[in-house]
């Protein structure tokens, strides 16, 4: 029985889906304006996982993740680079995307963008003006929270609380403090709609994707701690008024990154990106970091625990490189574990547990069910088996000419070389610059290491 901590009821709640044998899932994506970070990392890994063992669990689910692409830090940044908004969020999309496959989190169902789906927020709108929710003010338009009994309740902050604590507004358009924005006037970068030129809010955004996308409840909603207030306490009550029904049933938030205890964020200018950490650490060693802690517990960021984590995913991965042939015999009795773990509101840690004790058990045995067990479930929790895990220092040695014949720091990790050479090779193929990409695959072939192409990406693998 899989329970999840619901963070509306505050209380670890048996799951049980709207309609049998299918999920509806939705988690607020990526405002595309910079790089992602490990905090995007940590906040979408844990809900890759949810989604695999949702899938393990023999759910049909449909996963949704939204693209934000307007906004007014995409504005500022095109503003600064002297590009279109456009640009920006096209240029950030893709290192986006680029940075999820590098860390083998599975591509959403659906993945709407805020500028395909302007037709339907405009509806959305207008049915809350007509419900006397909403308001315009001088070509904005503006959601009335006072209009919305159940306000602050995801947050635990009962209105009156935040008026009191709300601070002096200098918008006087606005009847309330609290009131937020449904609709912006813009007459230079907006779009038509019935109030002049605009574009708009955050919220209003994700209430009209999920409405279109999935429906007016669902099951699923989940994302970062960070956007408990306001960001999903506003989807609440846009959503619940306009729609006239519930919105979600299960809310999910995942805990903050923090670097000598503060959160990471770009506005602290404390965070890492995925593409920084990536030069250092595989995606292996970054999901088995991030999994070894509870996903709505705060993980402190620090290299001691990076490295930790290094050596139990390298243990991991080598404890079933060298089979040849995998079967469909299990280990039933851990595979039970293992889901124990997982419906205890997706204890990782403990489900890593079970992994070792498989590790060990075919160290010992060398039982082909321990190996497809560990396969099967290490896959789950999102590990990728691709690459065989020899330690880094074999590794270095091995690939020791192609640091000098590739022009690489011989300070870089040796996977990090590989994957750059790769990346080479993926470039000169797609500019049909045949000769070069044929002398990257002699070189590795002569180090006997492969490269295996498939649609999805372009592994290495040592001989």
């Amino acid at each position: 029985m899989l329970k999840l901590f619901n963070t509306y009821s505050n209380s670890l709640e048996e799951f049980k889906p709207i309609e049998e044998n299918k999920i509806k899932m939705y988690v607020c994506g990526p405002t595309v304006y910079d790089k992602a970070h490990l905090g995007h990392a940590r906040c979408y890994i844990t809900w890759d996982v949810l989604y695999r063992y949702l899938k393990f669990l023999g759910y049909d689910v449909t996963y949704a993740r939204n693209v934000t692409d307007v906004d007014d830090k995409i504005l500022k940044k095109a503003d600064i680079k002297g590009v279109s908004p456009d640009d920006i969020a096209k240029e950030f999309y893709i290192s986006f995307t680029n940075s999820m496959t590098a860390l083998n989190v599975l591509k959403p169902d659906i993945e709407p963008f805020a500028t395909k789906t302007l037709s339907e927020m405009i509806s959305m709108v207008k049915e809350l003006i007509s419900k006397g929710y909403a308001y315009v003010a001088d070509d904005d338009v503006y959601f009335e929270v006072s209009k919305f009994k159940n306000y602050g309740k995801l947050s635990k902050q009962p209105i009156d609380d935040l008026m009191a604590g709300a601070r002096v507004e200098t918008d006087t358009k606005k009847r309330s403090p609290l009131d937020f924005a449904l609709w912006k006037k813009d007459e230079i970068h907006g779009y038509n709609c019935p109030w002049n030129k605009g574009r708009p809010g955050w919220h209003i955004e994700c209430s009209a994707m999920i409405r279109k996308h999935l429906g007016k409840t669902i099951d699923i909603h989940a994302g970062g701690q960070d956007l408990q207030f306001p960001h999903h306490e506003n989807e609440i009550a846009q959503s619940e008024c306009s729609n006239g029904v519930k919105f979600v049933n299960y809310w999910l938030h995942n805990g903050f990154v923090t670097i000598n205890k503060e959160k990471m964020s770009k506005s602290l200018n404390n965070f890492l990106t995925i593409d920084d950490l990536l030069k250092t650490h595989n995606s292996n060693t970054i999901r088995f970091f991030i999994l070894t802690n509870h996903y709505r517990m705060p993980v402190e960021f620090n290299d001691e625990a990076l490295n930790s984590a290094k050596s139990g995913a390298m243990r991991l991965i080598n404890s079933i490189a060298k089979v040849e042939e995998f079967t469909d015999e299990l280990d039933e009795d851990e595979i039970n574990e293992f889901k124990s773990a997982m419906n205890d509101d997706m204890n990782t840690s403990k489900a890593l547990a079970v992994l070792f004790s498989l590790v060990n058990k075919y160290k010992t045995s060398t039982d082909i069910k321990y190996a497809n067990t560990i396969k099967l479930l290490g896959e789950v929790l999102g590990f990728d088996f691709s690459k065989k895990e020899i330690s880094t220092e074999d590794l270095k040695q091995k690939i020791l000419p192609l640091y000098e014949k590739f022009e690489f720091d011989k300070q870089t990790p040796p996977d990090v070389v590989l994957d750059k050479i790769i990346e080479q090779r993926n470039l000169a193929r797609k500019e049909k610059d045949w000769a070069k990409s044929d002398l990257i695959r002699d070189e590795l072939l002569k180090l006997k290491i492969t490269i295996k192409d498939s649609k999805e990406k372009t592994v290495w693998e040592v001989q």
